[in-house]
Order: C-alpha cells, then sequence, then structure tokens
C-alpha cells in the first residue's frame, strides 16, 4: 500500500496537536498540518494530499470557503475534504459543507474510535480508487500492446501472403511448364525407356507439387481460410482407385499393397472427397515412404450407422519402421519428425500429417495413430459421413489430343514465361487454334488494338504492365467487340482474394497452375460458347 498525505488545517495548534496524536496509529499516512488556509492552499498545490481535515472557523478564509477553493482547481480538486467543527449540527450548515465539496464532518469534542473510523475508511476508498486507476492504466498499456500486436500480426500476415503470392506464383509457373511438357510427351511416340523416363518425371514433379501444397495449406489453415466443400461422390470408387494408383507405387519397393473395404459401406456418400483424398493419401504415402519391406494395408470399415449417418474408418497399417512411444504425438504437431534423424535418412517437410489433423478437425473428425516401434505402425481417421442416394457420373478422361477441335479460334497468349507460353501454343495449335503470343500486358495491348482475337489468355503476373491492368484497359476499350472478347486469367496463386480480383477486374474465368489440358480446354468452351457460341465446334 502506497502512503497517502493527509493534511490537517486548523486555525488553533492544540487542536492540530490532538488530531495529529488520535490518527498516528492509523498505518500508511502521513500527516501534514498547517494553521493557516493560504498556506495550507500552497500545500495541496505542491503535495499530493489525498484528504484534508479542514476546520470550519477559521479567520480570512473559513472551512467552507478552503474546500470550494481545493475543489475549483485542476490540481487540488480530486482530495477528499472532511469538514472538522464544533458549530451546530443544524442541518443548513451540513448542507453548507456537502455544497462547497466536502464528503463528511467530524463533530468536535471528536469522538477517538468514529474519527479513526471515518479517516480508516477514506484511506481505503483513496487505496481502492489507486488501484483502479492503476488498473486502468495497465489496461490501457494492454491495450495499446494488442493494438500495437494486432498491427504487427496483421503486417505480419500480409507479409507472408505476399510471400506466399510471390512464391506461389515463381514455383507454380515453371512446374506448369513442366508438368504441361510431361502431358505433351505422353501423347508423343514414345518407346518404353522414354515412357519410364516421363513417368519418373511426371512423379517427381508431382512431389515437388505436393510440397508446396503443404505449405500453402498450412497456411490457408492457420488463417482460417482453408474452406470444406462438400459434394455427392462413390465413396468404393475413391477407394479402389487408390488400389490403383498405390500398388505401383508398393510394387517398385517390393512392397504388397492391400485394400479391404467392408460390404456395410455406402456406395455414395455426402462429403469433402477432396480433403479426404488429401488425409488418406498423407497416410499412405507416409507408410511407404517409412515401410522398407512387408505389406500396407488400407481398411475402410463402417463402425456404426444411424439412419443416413455412417460413422467410417479409416485406416492405413504398415509394416514400417514404427515410432518411438515418445514421439507419437509429436508426429501431427507441423515441422516436425518422430525423430530427429528421420529428415535426414527419408526427408520430407513434417506438414503432412500435421494438415492430416487440422483437416480432421475441420471435417468433423478425429485421427490417431499407433506403434509398436520396429514393427509398425497404424493411422486411422474416423469420421461422421452422410449416405447419399444421387448416383455420380464417372468421369472419363480422354487425352487432350483427342479433344473436339476448337473452330480456327483465334487466341491471343499474353504470358512471360517461355516454357508456359510454348506449352500453350503447342496445346491450342493441337485443338486447331490460331496463336499470338506477347511476354506481357503492354505488348498484349498493341497486338490486341492492331488484330481481333476471339479470346485472350492472360497471365496475371508480368513486367512492364500485369494482366490484371491490361484486362482494365480491354474493358474500357470504346469499341464494343473489342471489349467484350473473352478474357481466361492464367494465376499461379492460391490465395482466393487475387483470383477473386481477376474477376472484378473483368475476367471471364480463372484457371490457376499448374493445370491439366482438360480444365483449360473446358474453360476455353464453356467462356467462349457464353460469349459467342458461333466460334466454338463440340
Amino acid at each position: 500500500m502506497s502512503t497517502i498525505n493527509l493534511l490537517i488545517l486548523d486555525d488553533k495548534e492544540e487542536n492540530i496537536i490532538s488530531l495529529s496524536a488520535l490518527l498516528s496509529d492509523i498505518g500508511d499516512i502521513n500527516i501534514i498540518s498547517s494553521t493557516d488556509p493560504n498556506e495550507a492552499l500552497k500545500i495541496c498545490w505542491m503535495k499530493d494530499i489525498s484528504i484534508a481535515l479542514v476546520d470550519v472557523q477559521m479567520p480570512e478564509i473559513n472551512g467552507f470557503e478552503f474546500v470550494s477553493l481545493l475543489k475549483s482547481n485542476s490540481r487540488t480538486s480530486h482530495i477528499t475534504a472532511i469538514m472538522v467543527t464544533a458549530i451546530s449540527k443544524e442541518d443548513k450548515y451540513l448542507i453548507r459543507g456537502l455544497e462547497s465539496g466536502a464528503v463528511d464532518y467530524l463533530y468536535k469534542p471528536l469522538n477517538p474510535e468514529i474519527t479513526i473510523a471515518k479517516v480508516t475508511s477514506f484511506i481505503k476508498q483513496i487505496h481502492i480508487q489507486e488501484e483502479i486507476i492503476q488498473k486502468n492504466m495497465e489496461l490501457e498499456q494492454s491495450k495499446k500492446a494488442l493494438i500495437q500486436a494486432n498491427k504487427e500480426a496483421e503486417q505480419a500476415r500480409r507479409s507472408k501472403e505476399i510471400f506466399l503470392a510471390n512464391m506461389s506464383h515463381e514455383i507454380r509457373t515453371p512446374i506448369n511448364g513442366i508438368m504441361g511438357i510431361v502431358h505433351m510427351l505422353k501423347n508423343a511416340n514414345l518407346n518404353p525407356e522414354q515412357i519410364d523416363w516421363i513417368n519418373r518425371l511426371e512423379n517427381a514433379s508431382n512431389s515437388l507439387l505436393l510440397i508446396i501444397n503443404d505449405i500453402l495449406d498450412i497456411s490457408k489453415i492457420d488463417s482460417g481460410m482453408m474452406k470444406i466443400e462438400f459434394e455427392d461422390f462413390d465413396l468404393k470408387a475413391m477407394i479402389l482407385e487408390f488400389d490403383k494408383n498405390f500398388k505401383l507405387k508398393a510394387t517398385n519397393k517390393n512392397l504388397d499393397f492391400e485394400v479391404i473395404l467392408d460390404e456395410a459401406l455406402p456406395q455414395y456418400v455426402r462429403f469433402d472427397a477432396l480433403r479426404l483424398q488429401q488425409i488418406i493419401s498423407n497416410f499412405i504415402s507416409n507408410s511407404l515412404k517409412f515401410t522398407e519391406k512387408g505389406k500396407i494395408s488400407l481398411i475402410v470399415t463402417n463402425v456404426e450407422n444411424i439412419g443416413d449417418q455412417y460413422s467410417i474408418s479409416f485406416v492405413v497399417r504398415d509394416t514400417g519402421i514404427g515410432i518411438k512411444p515418445d514421439a507419437v504425438e509429436k508426429i501431427f504437431q507441423a515441422f516436425e519428425q518422430g525423430d530427429d534423424g528421420i529428415t535426414k535418412k527419408f526427408g520430407g517437410t513434417g506438414l503432412g500429417l500435421a494438415i492430416v489433423k487440422r483437416l480432421s478437425e475441420l471435417l468433423g473428425g478425429k485421427v490417431s495413430a499407433k506403434s509398436t516401434y520396429g514393427n509398425g505402425s497404424e493411422f486411422s481417421f474416423v469420421s461422421t459421413i452422410q449416405k447419399a442416394e444421387k448416383s455420380t457420373q464417372e468421369k472419363v478422361r480422354l487425352q487432350y489430343t483427342q479433344f473436339p477441335e476448337l473452330n480456327k479460334l483465334n487466341v491471343l497468349v499474353a504470358e512471360d514465361n517461355e516454357l508456359n507460353s510454348f506449352m500453350l501454343s503447342h496445346m491450342l495449335q493441337t485443338w486447331s487454334c490460331h496463336v499470338k503470343v506477347v511476354k506481357n500486358g503492354m505488348l498484349a495491348l498493341e497486338e490486341f488494338e492492331i488484330n481481333t482475337y476471339d479470346l485472350i489468355l492472360m497471365d496475371t503476373h508480368m513486367p512492364i504492365m500485369s494482366g490484371f491492368e491490361a484486362i482494365k484497359e480491354i474493358r474500357r476499350h470504346p469499341n464494343r467487340d473489342k471489349r467484350n472478347v473473352p478474357i481466361i486469367t492464367i494465376s499461379a496463386s492460391v490465395l482466393e482474394h487475387e483470383q477473386q480480383a481477376a474477376f472484378e477486374v473483368g475476367a471471364d474465368d480463372v484457371i490457376s497452375k499448374p493445370f491439366h489440358p482438360i480444365d483449360l480446354y473446358n474453360k476455353i468452351t464453356k467462356t467462349c460458347a457464353l460469349k459467342n457460341e458461333n466460334n466454338i465446334t463440340f
């Protein structure tokens, strides 16, 4: 507790002495006294006085006037004034004292117990007020600190977002070119050895893309940007697709791979198919990485169902190296491995299982792991999934060289990456399009002004003039036919607001890198058909 300065003002010294002696046993006070009201005012201005015991009857300035002077000055208005009087206890005097600013009265002759009790009570009130003031100051400081922290967090978020956007563009753009060339080569007349080379290149590209997606996914989940999208799909067909895709990889490592499906599983379900695939793929890929011999099993079981709500368990079991008991929970943390030596031997970002755990929470499910060190592991995901009656049609994917021709469509491609522009030109020419390639938005505007085009494929990030700036100029063109030309932006960003910005500046559609040729073809036919059906031959 801080010491409180208490002023005693009385024109008679003997009264001051007796009152000081009475109050001397009260702790946490420093008694200051004066017989002169003018001197007492100076003391109140110069020292931090908290309580003033003021005699009412004094020459020159009486107690009422003194208290009024205290309350009229901002430097002394906070002082708690208590009148000490020997005059009548009539209401008019009491009211006058209270009107001057006093809070209470002490009547002479002073009752020691009442005097001490009242002064002690006011001291406690002042301590409470001091604590409140201190707490308010601390709260204000905390508020300022929180505001500053929020500003710094927002700046960090923006910096992170800019970094992710740049990283996404700089890495996805060349990957898009590489994967496009892979699609082109797959349609070429290659011998078995060359096909094997292409398959290896495709696997390496997919692995790199998976790492990038992991980093972006963990960031999207942390920032609350990850969206869950439910759709109807064939669950059993999806599981059997895992058998097809991972059996070859397991065989290449001399491993057995099996899929066990419970007959009680529903055929069609409503769930987020993409995120379910991501969870199971992460489990299987993890097992493939850490299993050198033996078998990997994917076991899908109907735990129970009530009506159309099914509790389904997805378990991946392996005979791999296993996990130490104290490291089982650690593997679900971002950038962590079960063992520090794991990364050096097997590689990996340590993000896969962290993403799985967070995705499972978003999906309302639960992931778990159990392992016997040296004898394998088991990873499981259990969630409630709704049965769907709607039958889904299986999509048949043709080679892009088998797609119907696009009746001599004139296409302007604005793309600064030579590998991507080469790949785009080849695909478009395969579909009988006439193609002109430029390297930035400014050149795109110049070419657009000279010639007539049925479609523009516009990269978003280019030097000199970006795709967004070029689109704005095109949409402001005085010629109606020119300003309404179909435009598809090609974006390497996964940030939704950047893709939304493309629509806001006037793009008709957006395709993200890396893209599959069929996705590009479908967007072209859809966009151009909406603008001018006569340009397309299906």
